[in-house]
Protein backbone atom coordinates (compact mmCIF):
# COMPACT_ATOMS: atom_id res chain seq x y z
CA UNK A 1 0.00 0.00 0.00
CA UNK A 2 1.07 3.41 -1.08
CA UNK A 3 2.11 6.40 1.79
CA UNK A 4 2.38 9.75 0.38
CA UNK A 5 4.75 11.03 2.82
CA UNK A 6 7.33 7.88 1.08
CA UNK A 7 6.02 8.78 -2.57
CA UNK A 8 7.16 12.37 -2.71
CA UNK A 9 9.79 12.14 0.45
CA UNK A 10 8.26 14.55 2.33
CA UNK A 11 6.86 15.80 6.04
CA UNK A 12 3.46 17.21 6.60
CA UNK A 13 2.38 19.84 9.29
CA UNK A 14 -0.44 18.24 9.71
CA UNK A 15 -2.86 15.20 8.82
CA UNK A 16 -5.00 17.86 6.68
CA UNK A 17 -2.20 18.90 5.12
CA UNK A 18 -1.42 15.10 4.54
CA UNK A 19 -5.01 14.56 2.98
CA UNK A 20 -4.74 17.55 0.86
CA UNK A 21 -1.72 16.62 -0.64
CA UNK A 22 -2.70 13.40 -0.76
CA UNK A 23 -5.69 14.15 -2.75
CA UNK A 24 -4.19 16.27 -4.94
CA UNK A 25 -1.23 13.53 -5.98
CA UNK A 26 -3.96 10.87 -6.29
CA UNK A 27 -5.98 13.01 -8.72
CA UNK A 28 -2.84 13.64 -11.06
CA UNK A 29 -2.47 9.95 -10.77
CA UNK A 30 -5.75 9.24 -11.64
CA UNK A 31 -5.72 11.88 -14.70
CA UNK A 32 -2.36 9.80 -15.99
CA UNK A 33 -4.53 6.22 -15.85
CA UNK A 34 -7.61 7.64 -17.00
CA UNK A 35 -5.60 8.93 -20.00
CA UNK A 36 -3.78 5.01 -20.19
CA UNK A 37 -7.60 3.92 -20.37
CA UNK A 38 -9.34 5.54 -22.86
CA UNK A 39 -6.31 5.56 -25.69
CA UNK A 40 -7.01 2.47 -27.05
CA UNK A 41 -10.51 3.88 -28.08
CA UNK A 42 -9.33 6.99 -29.54
CA UNK A 43 -11.33 9.72 -26.93
CA UNK A 44 -10.20 11.79 -23.89
CA UNK A 45 -11.51 11.64 -20.67
CA UNK A 46 -13.31 14.85 -21.12
CA UNK A 47 -14.84 13.27 -24.15
CA UNK A 48 -15.77 10.30 -22.56
CA UNK A 49 -18.04 12.57 -19.71
CA UNK A 50 -19.68 14.39 -22.65
CA UNK A 51 -20.96 11.09 -24.41
CA UNK A 52 -21.91 10.30 -21.00
CA UNK A 53 -24.12 13.30 -19.98
CA UNK A 54 -25.58 12.61 -23.60
CA UNK A 55 -26.22 9.30 -23.46
CA UNK A 56 -27.65 9.67 -19.81
CA UNK A 57 -30.32 13.15 -21.46
CA UNK A 58 -31.66 10.31 -23.70
CA UNK A 59 -32.42 13.13 -26.24
CA UNK A 60 -30.65 15.89 -27.73
CA UNK A 61 -29.95 18.80 -25.43
CA UNK A 62 -28.02 21.95 -25.82
CA UNK A 63 -24.46 22.58 -25.61
CA UNK A 64 -24.65 24.61 -22.64
CA UNK A 65 -26.14 22.12 -20.77
CA UNK A 66 -23.80 19.38 -21.48
CA UNK A 67 -20.81 21.87 -20.48
CA UNK A 68 -22.60 22.77 -16.83
CA UNK A 69 -22.87 19.02 -16.42
CA UNK A 70 -19.04 18.23 -17.15
CA UNK A 71 -17.30 17.10 -14.06
CA UNK A 72 -14.00 18.64 -15.12
CA UNK A 73 -15.11 22.11 -16.75
CA UNK A 74 -13.29 22.50 -20.36
CA UNK A 75 -12.81 25.73 -22.03
CA UNK A 76 -12.54 23.59 -24.97
CA UNK A 77 -16.09 21.47 -24.67
CA UNK A 78 -17.00 22.95 -27.88
CA UNK A 79 -13.43 21.65 -29.88
CA UNK A 80 -14.07 18.60 -27.81
CA UNK A 81 -17.28 18.21 -29.28
CA UNK A 82 -16.06 18.85 -32.59
CA UNK A 83 -13.94 15.69 -32.91
CA UNK A 84 -16.76 13.42 -31.71
CA UNK A 85 -18.46 14.79 -34.32
CA UNK A 86 -15.77 14.22 -36.97
CA UNK A 87 -15.70 10.59 -35.51
CA UNK A 88 -19.66 10.52 -35.85
CA UNK A 89 -20.18 9.59 -32.32
CA UNK A 90 -22.16 12.64 -31.65
CA UNK A 91 -24.56 14.57 -33.77
CA UNK A 92 -25.03 18.41 -33.59
CA UNK A 93 -27.89 20.63 -34.82
CA UNK A 94 -28.80 23.97 -34.54
CA UNK A 95 -32.14 25.48 -33.50
CA UNK A 96 -34.24 26.99 -35.94
CA UNK A 97 -36.08 29.44 -33.93
CA UNK A 98 -32.41 30.83 -32.16
CA UNK A 99 -29.97 29.98 -34.39
CA UNK A 100 -27.04 30.74 -31.52
CA UNK A 101 -28.49 27.70 -29.65
CA UNK A 102 -27.07 24.45 -30.68
CA UNK A 103 -28.18 20.84 -29.76
CA UNK A 104 -26.15 17.99 -29.48
CA UNK A 105 -27.48 14.14 -29.32
CA UNK A 106 -25.21 10.84 -29.15
CA UNK A 107 -25.46 8.63 -32.16
CA UNK A 108 -25.56 4.81 -32.47
CA UNK A 109 -21.94 4.48 -32.57
CA UNK A 110 -21.80 6.55 -29.74
CA UNK A 111 -23.21 4.34 -27.60
CA UNK A 112 -21.98 1.19 -28.69
CA UNK A 113 -18.75 3.01 -27.65
CA UNK A 114 -19.37 3.50 -24.20
CA UNK A 115 -20.94 -0.35 -24.17
CA UNK A 116 -17.74 -1.20 -25.07
CA UNK A 117 -16.24 1.10 -22.52
CA UNK A 118 -18.31 -0.33 -19.61
CA UNK A 119 -17.78 -3.66 -20.29
CA UNK A 120 -14.34 -3.15 -20.09
CA UNK A 121 -12.69 -4.65 -17.19
CA UNK A 122 -9.25 -2.85 -17.44
CA UNK A 123 -9.97 -0.94 -14.19
CA UNK A 124 -7.22 -2.54 -12.03
CA UNK A 125 -6.33 0.75 -10.29
CA UNK A 126 -10.07 0.35 -8.76
CA UNK A 127 -9.33 -3.30 -7.00
CA UNK A 128 -7.42 -1.65 -4.39
CA UNK A 129 -10.79 -0.51 -2.61
CA UNK A 130 -14.24 -2.26 -2.16
CA UNK A 131 -17.30 -1.59 -2.78
CA UNK A 132 -17.96 -0.30 0.93
CA UNK A 133 -14.74 2.16 1.00
CA UNK A 134 -15.47 3.61 -1.89
CA UNK A 135 -18.85 4.97 -0.48
CA UNK A 136 -16.64 5.86 2.49
CA UNK A 137 -14.34 7.84 0.20
CA UNK A 138 -17.19 9.07 -1.22
CA UNK A 139 -18.60 10.42 1.03
CA UNK A 140 -15.82 11.72 2.67
CA UNK A 141 -14.51 13.84 -0.70
CA UNK A 142 -18.79 15.23 -0.29
CA UNK A 143 -18.08 16.33 3.11
CA UNK A 144 -14.79 18.05 1.95
CA UNK A 145 -16.45 19.73 -0.72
Amino acid sequence: MGDISKDINSKFISNKVKALINIKYTANWLNSKENEFFKPYLISPQQYNILRILRGAKDRIKVQIVKDRMIERAPNATRLMDKLCDKKLIKRARCEQDRRVVYVKITHEGLDLLTNIDNSNNLSFLENITEQEAIVLSNLLDKMR
